[in-house]
C-alpha cells in the first residue's frame, strides 16, 4: 500500500470533525494573511486548505 500525504482512511480522520477541521483552518488562516498582506502565505495556505478540504471532505474515506 502507498502512503498518501493526506489519508482520509488513517483512523485519526474517522470523526467527521477533524476531517472538517483539517481543511478550514488553512483556509481560514489563508484569509488572515491576505487581511495582513502576507500573499506569498496566503496563496500556501489557501492552497493547502484546498487540497484538505478536497481529499476528505469531497473525496473522503473509502468505503
Amino acid at each position: 500500500m502507498a502512503s498518501k500525504f493526506l489519508d482520509p482512511d488513517h483512523p485519526f480522520f474517522k470523526p467527521v470533525w477533524r476531517r472538517w477541521l483539517t481543511a478550514v483552518l488553512p483556509l481560514a488562516w489563508a484569509i488572515v494573511e491576505i487581511v495582513t498582506g502576507n500573499a506569498l502565505w496566503a496563496l500556501l495556505f489557501g492552497a493547502v486548505g484546498i487540497y484538505a478540504f478536497w481529499v476528505l471532505i469531497v473525496k473522503g474515506p473509502s468505503a
